[in-house]
């Protein structure tokens, strides 16, 4: 590959990184706006929920939701205290592991994930579909994610 052909790579590979974190930073604040605003929850807190309503037994070590959720263990930890403190989750040990401690999430906090489940959705699928009109790089790179999903 000569020189040239590496440097317009290296910048087309740079252009639609952008484009892809503009439309990341975009959706993701639509997201945490509209959740905020119509359920009181943060948007990492209601991806926890997500996750935790979906892991078997209701619950996952922290370091599973610190990685599902994308947080290092000090955010994730801040996090399930939060939850713990609005009824959403509570911590119980390991019972093979007295050090492993666990995330659970409780009835109200389904019940929330629940409610807040429908206007993610909703924002989502509206987030991409306006940031999409606004730039046809961004459209293409959401048709090929969409058709592939």
């Amino acid at each position: 590959m000569s020189a040239q052909v590496e440097v317009t790579q290296v910048s087309n590979d740079a252009t639609a990184w952008n484009r892809m974190l503009i439309l990341h930073a975009h959706v993701e604040n639509r997201l945490a706006t509209a959740l905020q605003r119509r359920h009181g929850l943060g948007l990492s807190e209601y991806r926890a929920l997500s996750a935790l309503d979906q892991a078997e037994n209701d619950e996952l070590r922290m370091q599973e939701l610190a990685d599902k959720i994308g947080l290092n263990q000090s955010s994730v930890t801040r996090l399930v205290g939060r939850l713990n403190a609005a009824e959403f989750t509570y911590r119980d040990l390991c019972p093979d592991d007295k050090r492993g401690v666990y995330t659970v999430i409780t009835d109200a906090g389904r019940t929330r994930y629940q409610q807040a489940r429908d206007t993610y959705n909703e924002t989502l699928t509206a987030a991409l579909d306006e940031i999409a009109a606004t730039d046809p790089a961004i459209a293409s790179i959401l048709a090929t994610a969409r058709e592939t999903a």
